[in-house]
C-alpha cells in the first residue's frame, strides 16, 4: 500500500508548477487554503491523488475558498481540525460543520481536559467590578451614548490601568490583548490609554491580513522601539489567531456565549517559552447575562443553577491544575443575582441549545444525547409551563417530528416528566418499568426490584405513599384536577394492577416507546444523582428538593400546599418533622414572619419557632423531645426566595436540638416565639456553607 499523502492547511504554502501533476518524495504535504482552492492549482490533481486531507481551522469549512477543495478532492478520508466546532451561525444551510464532516466525531477535548492533560498555560482569572450598566442591549440612541461616555471614561481608563499593572503578568513585559464591544469604544479607549502611557492598537475586521500581520508583531516581537502593549479588538481575535505570546487578557464586555468567552479565554492559553501562566482581567457590569461566565469557566452547560453557584463558590476548584479563580465580592454578587434572576427555562435558551446539539448529531437528540454530550439539562424543558414535556417541545418546534398523541395520553407524559423524570427517587420509575411489561402484582414485582438492585425496602408508608401518586390521591385539590386522568393502578387481589386506561394508552406504540424513553431516562438520573442516600432516608445531602418532593419522599399520605407547611410541619402518621428555612428574608415580609434563623457554624444552626408560640407549644416541644418521641427532624435551607424560577431547598440532614432555648418577643409585635439551637448530624459542606452563609 502506498504511503499517505496529505494535504495539510498550514502555515508552509505547497510550490506549484504549471503543467502536469505534481507527486512528491514526502509523506506529508503542506499548503495554504489560498492556493489549493484557486482553480489553477486543482487542475494539477486527480480527484482522489490524496489518501488523507486534513483540514486545520476547520470551522471555516463552510467559506466558498474551504467548499471548492472539498467538493473537487475525494481522498479515502477528510479530517478537519478545529478548537471553535461551534458557531452562531450553525443552523443555516450549508453552514454546520459537523453536518459537513458528516457528524463523525473522531476526538473532542473541552478547556478542563485540556488543562488536565496538560495541553495549554496556566491561567489566572480574576472577576472584577466594573461600571453598573456596561451593556447596550435594549437601550435607546440616546442611553446608548451616555453608555459610551461611561465606557470611555477617564475613570474607567484610569481603573483598568490600575488592575492590569497591579494583577501583572509572566515574563519581561506585557503582551496583552483588550476585547471590546463596539469598534468607537475601542478606538476612544486606545486613545485614553496612550496619552496616559500605554502602547496600543485598535484591530477590526475591516483591517487588511498584513496590516493584523504587522500587529501581531510588534505585539509578540522583540522590538521594544516599535512595540505594542496591548492590541484592542472588538471582532477579530476570539478564534484562529496564532499568538501564544499573549500573557494578559482584558475583557471589557458583556459575556453573552459561554463560546466566545471560550474563544477569547483561548488566544491567551497557548504555551511560549519565557510565559509560565497567563492572566486573565475580566471587568464584570451589572448586565443580565453574567452567569454566562461560571458556565463558561467550568464548561458545564446544563444550566443548572446549583452548579454554577458552586462554580463561583469553589472558584479554581473547577479548573485543574495551577489554574486559579477569583471573583471580587461586588462581582460574585452580581453574577448570584443574575443566576437568581435567569429563567434557564426560557424558550429561547431552550431552542439554541437543542439546535445545537441536533447540529452536531445530525438526528432529533433523544433525552439521553443531552446528558451524553453535555448539553442543556432537559429538566429545563420540564420546567417551562408551557411545555412540560420534551415531546410537548418537539411537536411545537420540531417540524421534522410526526408523532402524536392524544391529550391524555400528552397528560401522562407530562406527568412523568414533571414528577418523577428527575430521578429523586427510584421507587415510581421502576414500578413504571416493569408495568410497561407485567400488568399486575405490581407492587410485589417493585418490592423484589428494590431488594435486589438497590438494597432498599419498602414499608407500608412507602407503599401507600406510591400508590397515591400513582392513583392521583397523593396531589392537592388544583393539583388532582391537572393530571385527573394520571392514574396508572388499580386495585387487584391484595395488590395493585395497571388501570384499564393506562393499558388502553400502552397499546399505542409511539406512547408507549416515548414513555419508555422517559422512563430509562429518570432511572440513569437517579444514578447518577440520587443513588447515594442519606442514612435510611430517600433524600440525599445538598441536593434540592421542593415541598412536593419532601412531603413525597418522606411518604407522606398527601402532599400539603406550602402556605400549610410555613416553617415547618409534623406529619403524625410518619413522624416526620420536616424544617425548611429561607436563610436571607426579604425586607418588605411582616415582622412576624421575619425570623432571624442563622448558622453559627457548620454544624450549628439558631431557628426561631413560628410567631405566636411559647416554650410550652405541642411543636415546640415535639422539637426539644423528637429523639424520645421517636421523631424524625429533618432541615432543608434555600438561599432566598429571590429565585422565582426554582422553589428549591437544599437538603441538609437530620437536626437535633440541644436543649438551647430562649422564649422572647418578636420585634415590633407582641407576638412570643421560641429561638432554639440545633446540631447537624452531618457538618453543612464547605462551599453550600458559603453560598447560604456569605455569597
Amino acid at each position: 500500500m502506498k504511503s499517505y499523502r496529505k494535504v495539510f492547511n498550514g502555515t508552509v504554502s505547497m510550490g506549484m508548477v504549471t503543467g502536469k501533476q505534481q507527486d512528491y518524495d514526502a509523506d506529508f504535504v503542506f499548503g495554504t487554503i489560498q492556493t489549493i482552492s484557486k482553480e489553477e492549482t486543482l487542475k494539477h490533481y486527480e480527484r482522489d491523488h490524496w489518501d488523507l486531507i486534513i483540514i486545520d481551522e476547520a470551522h471555516h469549512s463552510s467559506a466558498a475558498s474551504y467548499k471548492r477543495i472539498m467538493d473537487y478532492f475525494t481522498p479515502r478520508l477528510w479530517l478537519g481540525m478545529t478548537a471553535t466546532p461551534d458557531k452562531r451561525d450553525d443552523n443555516l444551510e450549508g453552514r454546520n460543520i459537523y453536518e459537513i464532516f458528516n457528524h463523525q466525531i473522531a476526538y473532542e477535548i473541552r478547556l478542563q481536559n485540556a488543562m488536565e492533560e496538560d495541553l495549554l498555560c496556566p491561567f489566572h482569572y480574576f472577576g472584577i467590578t466594573d461600571l453598573e450598566i456596561i451593556s447596550d442591549c435594549g437601550k435607546s440612541s440616546e442611553e446608548k451614548m451616555e453608555n459610551f461616555r461611561y465606557l470611555t471614561s477617564d475613570t474607567r481608563v484610569l481603573n483598568v490601568m490600575k488592575q492590569a499593572e497591579f494583577f501583572g503578568y509572566s515574563g519581561e513585559r506585557v503582551k496583552g490583548l483588550i476585547f471590546c464591544s463596539r469598534i468607537d469604544e475601542a478606538k476612544e479607549l486606545s486613545a485614553k490609554f496612550n496619552e496616559k502611557g500605554w502602547r496600543t492598537l485598535v484591530l477590526s475586521g475591516s483591517d487588511s491580513e498584513s496590516v493584523r500581520e504587522d500587529a501581531i508583531d510588534r505585539l509578540t516581537g522583540d522590538d521594544n522601539q516599535n512595540a505594542l502593549d496591548y492590541v484592542i479588538s472588538v471582532d477579530i481575535f476570539s478564534e484562529g489567531v496564532d499568538a501564544p505570546e499573549i500573557n494578559q487578557v482584558i475583557m471589557l464586555r458583556p459575556t453573552e456565549s459561554p463560546i466566545v468567552f471560550i474563544q477569547q479565554l483561548g488566544r491567551g492559553l497557548r504555551k511560549a517559552e519565557g510565559k509560565e501562566y497567563v492572566v486573565v482581567l475580566d471587568f464584570i457590569g451589572n448586565y443580565r447575562n453574567n452567569f454566562m461566565i461560571p458556565i463558561a469557566l467550568s464548561g458545564d452547560r446544563s444550566y443548572n443553577k446549583d452548579n454554577i453557584r458552586r462554580y463561583i463558590t469553589e472558584g479554581g476548584r473547577v479548573i485543574p491544575g495551577a489554574s486559579t479563580i477569583h471573583f471580587d465580592a461586588i462581582s460574585r454578587k452580581r453574577i448570584f443575582q443574575a443566576i437568581d434572576n435567569a429563567n434557564f427555562s426560557d424558550i429561547k435558551l431552550i431552542r439554541e441549545n437543542y439546535t445545537n446539539l441536533k447540529n452536531k448529531l445530525g438526528h432529533i437528540p433523544a433525552l439521553a444525547d443531552f446528558d451524553k454530550y453535555g448539553e442543556m439539562d432537559v429538566l429545563r424543558i420540564f420546567d417551562n409551563n408551557s411545555l412540560g414535556s420534551y415531546y410537548k417541545f418537539l411537536v411545537k418546534y420540531e417540524k421534522e417530528y410526526k408523532i402524536r398523541l392524544s391529550a391524555d395520553e400528552e397528560k401522562v407524559i407530562e406527568f412523568v416528566s414533571k414528577k418523577l423524570a428527575s430521578g429523586k427517587r427510584i421507587h415510581e420509575l421502576e414500578l413504571l418499568k416493569r408495568s410497561l411489561k407485567y400488568h399486575h402484582g405490581l407492587l410485589g414485582l417493585l418490592q423484589e426490584s428494590l431488594s435486589e438492585n438497590y438494597q432498599q425496602s419498602m414499608n407500608e408508608n412507602c407503599a401507600e405513599n406510591i400508590v397515591n401518586l400513582l392513583t392521583n390521591h397523593f396531589p392537592t385539590n388544583a393539583a388532582q384536577k391537572t393530571y385527573a386522568n394520571c392514574v396508572f393502578l388499580e386495585k387487584e387481589d391484595g395488590d395493585y394492577a395497571i388501570s384499564k386506561t393506562f393499558e388502553a394508552m400502552l397499546q399505542n406504540p409511539d406512547f408507549y416507546h416515548i414513555l419508555e424513553e422517559l422512563v430509562d431516562f429518570g432511572i440513569s438520573r437517579y444514578h447518577a444523582n440520587y443513588s447515594n442516600r442519606y442514612q435510611n432516608t430517600d433524600l440525599v445531602l445538598y441536593q434540592k428538593y421542593t415541598y412536593e418532593d419532601v412531603c413525597r419522599l418522606l411518604n407522606w399520605e398527601r402532599n400539603e400546599v406550602p402556605l400549610n407547611i410555613g416553617g415547618y410541619k409534623f406529619d403524625k402518621k410518619t413522624k416526620t418533622f420536616p424544617i425548611f428555612i429561607n436563610y436571607d428574608k426579604q425586607d418588605d415580609i411582616s415582622d412576624t414572619t421575619k425570623y432571624e434563623d442563622h448558622f453559627v457554624g457548620y454544624n450549628c444552626l439558631i431557628a426561631i419557632s413560628k410567631s405566636g408560640r411559647t416554650l410550652v407549644s405541642e411543636d415546640v416541644q415535639n422539637f426539644l423531645h423528637a429523639k424520645e418521641r421517636g421523631i424524625d427532624v429533618q432541615l432543608f435551607v434555600r438561599k432566598n426566595k429571590d429565585d422565582k424560577i426554582s422553589k428549591e431547598f437544599y437538603y441538609l440532614g437530620r437536626v437535633n436540638a440541644t436543649g438551647q432555648v430562649k422564649e422572647f418577643v418578636m420585634p415590633n409585635t407582641d407576638k412570643t416565639a421560641v429561638e432554639i439551637e440545633w446540631i447537624l448530624d452531618t457538618p453543612v459542606r464547605e462551599d453550600i456553607y458559603e453560598y447560604i452563609v456569605n455569597g
